[in-house]
């Protein structure tokens, strides 16, 4: 064997091996490839849904503000009320009144009574009475809770 082909066959060798190197480079490279487009695919995906649940928590947010909002508006509104009954009950003296006109008190306790518990039925839902859809204010609606006058003037005018 002439040293031509010694040198052929070490260079053939030579390109070979290369060439070897060059195609496992190449399929290791597609592979990695893929599995990066893989896990981009599933990155993208968690991102969309990161952004939606984002979205939806801060949708949840928003009505739980609202919700703060309106629940405190009802309790300052109860809290005038109950300060309302009060200043009412300062006007008088229910234990000199009723030692000295027992009659008189128990009429008025009576009716109040009466009133409140009536309230409770407005507020569970109770049809009106014709008195109660003529009435022109909150006292002549019900003079212990005044303020379901509004609310059923509100709730007319939306029905109409």
């Amino acid at each position: 064997m002439g040293l031509g082909l010694k040198i052929s066959a070490g260079l053939l060798l030579v390109i070979l091996a290369m060439g070897g190197v060059g195609y496992w480079y190449y399929t290791d490279s597609q592979a990695t490839i893929a599995t990066l487009q893989e896990n981009n695919a599933k990155l993208e995906v968690s991102l969309k849904q990161e952004k939606e649940t984002l979205k939806a928590l801060q949708a949840d947010i928003k009505a739980a503000e609202e919700e703060i909002d309106n629940v405190n508006k009802e309790f300052a509104q109860v809290r005038r009320q109950n300060n309302e009954l009060a200043e009412r009950l300062e006007k008088h003296n229910l234990g000199f009144l009723a030692a000295n006109k027992p009659g008189l008190v128990e009429r008025v306790v009576n009716r109040a009574t009466e009133k409140a518990g009536r309230c409770f039925e407005l507020i569970s839902g109770a049809e009106l009475t014709e008195a109660e859809k003529n009435a022109e204010s909150g006292q002549a609606f019900n003079s212990e809770c005044p303020w379901l006058y509004d609310e059923y003037k509100e709730a007319n005018n939306e029905d109409n």
